[in-house]
């Protein structure tokens, strides 16, 4: 089998008339591909793994109040689904967005009567749950607190700043995170080989670059990267054959977002962040702009860019420019907090300030130098006016006597020995802030000669 024919689904005659489910497929393909079981469900090991506290409670039929939050597309809906079908309650859906307070009284006084009646129990979903306000939210408490009902609660925000406190204390909260690329193949994988809910009437042929495409730009949203498999499919004309072919063209075209050559796990990876990171060490900024465009074009984790720009800053630029790892940590905190497309912005000026700024490599020299010494030599022991004094019978072993406090030297500044070795580290350069630093620890250093010599004298 050809490489692009990997991922092709099973080539099946186009049925002469409509297959069983046809009514079914003006709905979305992410729709119709809900997960209907665990089996199903793809992603979230972390809380649906085996021995999870999840999949435990579920399979034990253990549920009670649940707040799910996460990103889009990352199944909190079908979970909850899948939850009221294996535990076998009524299923009630409400939106954040749509529903009031009447529409929660109606379904709260349904699940009463449902338990009162059959003793059957009622899973109410509330989609966007922080969008209903504190008077909103405080009208499931009573239901919430006497069983009536089972809330299950699902939100992009973090809970606990966006639901009251009340309900938050009453609720198991799980955090949803972004699908993997496997989990985004597997679930595009059997959406092409389903012929009752997915694509499988279709005589499809998907390339294998195509299909890895739209799961690595669907950034971990399932229903993006199924719905645009579903407009290649529906929009590409079949060939002579009447095979429909995806290539990667037309998956570009679907998720409208051209195709970089950018592997998220192999060398194109590495390569590119190699290429920023010394574009920013040689000082060369527009260098280092190319290559974090690049970065950004093919989907990158912000956190993996900011991570990197952190270590440059500290290592490349260290204490010649001080400042560089404060804009750093800047651009990081702000990446993390807006994300694309605006994160673009406070790392390429964090980028921009590294390639440009003073260049010192002094600290992790040091420090280095320092854990070399510690590895391979013996372990120096304290100093006895060092050492903590501060403690019943310290005085009685000499701690802490003789001991000059700094600040009432002139200066701020007494020579006495904080090593008990002559050793140095930290070799300052003339770069930036660093050649003032260089001049005043020549100058300590000189007295602590001084002090030493005087000590042994």
């Amino acid at each position: 089998m050809a490489r692009d024919d990997l991922f092709a689904a099973p080539v099946a005659a186009q049925p002469a008339e409509a297959p069983a489910g046809e009514n079914r497929r003006h709905a979305p393909l992410a729709a119709r591909m809900r997960p209907r079981n665990l089996a199903e469900y793809a992603g979230q090991q972390h809380i649906l793994g085996a021995g999870q506290l999840l999949r435990r409670a579920i399979e034990a039929d253990r549920i009670e109040s649940l707040l799910f939050y996460g990103p889009p597309g990352t199944g909190k809906t079908s979970l909850a689904q899948i939850i009221a079908r294996q535990t076998q309650c009524k299923f009630e859906r409400l939106s954040g967005v749509e529903s009031n307070v009447a529409d929660m009284r109606r379904v709260l006084a349904g699940a009463h009567n449902r338990l009162e009646n059959t003793g059957a129990r009622t899973i109410l979903f509330i989609d966007e749950i922080h969008r209903f306000n504190k008077a909103q939210q405080d009208v499931l408490l009573p239901d919430v607190e006497s069983g009536v009902i089972r809330l299950i609660g699902a939100t992009t925000h973090n809970p606990f700043f966006f639901v009251n406190a009340p309900l938050v204390s009453r609720s198991q909260i799980f955090e949803l995170r972004p699908l993997g690329e496997a989990d985004l193949l597997a679930l595009l994988q059997r959406a092409l080989a389903d012929a009752e809910r997915g694509l499988g009437y279709l005589k499809i042929t998907v390339h294998e670059p195509a299909l890895r495409h739209l799961a690595r730009l669907a950034d971990g949203d399932a229903r993006k990267a199924l719905n645009s498999l579903e407009i290649a499919a529906l929009t590409t004309p079949p060939g002579a054959d009447g095979v429909v072919v995806v290539d990667l063209a037309t998956a570009e075209q679907s998720i409208q977002k051209k195709a970089v050559v950018y592997d998220g796990d192999g060398d194109a990876h590495y390569d590119t962040i190699s290429a920023f990171i010394k574009s920013m060490r040689g000082s060369d900024p527009d260098a280092a702009l190319y290559w974090l465009a690049k970065m950004i074009h093919a989907g990158e984790d912000p956190r993996f860019i900011t991570r990197r720009i952190l270590i440059c800053a500290a290592e490349d630029v260290g204490l010649a420019d001080p400042m560089a790892l404060v804009l750093a940590v800047a651009a990081h905190q702000t990446a993390e907090f807006t994300g694309w497309p605006e994160a673009r912005i406070p790392i390429a000026e964090a980028a921009i300030y590294i390639a440009t700024a003073n260049k010192s490599n002094s600290v992790i020299k040091a420090i280095d130098a320092a854990l070399a010494d510690v590895k391979s030599g013996r372990t120096l022991a304290v100093p006895e006016h060092l050492r903590d004094g501060h403690y019943a019978g310290a005085e009685r072993l000499g701690h802490g006597q003789g001991y000059q406090y700094a600040h009432e030297g002139a200066g701020h500044f007494v020579a006495q020995d904080y090593l008990g070795a002559n050793k140095r580290y930290y070799e300052p350069t003339t770069q930036g802030v660093e050649k003032k630093l260089k001049e005043r620890l020549e100058h300590w250093r000189a007295e602590f000669a001084k002090a030493r010599e005087g000590r042994t004298a």
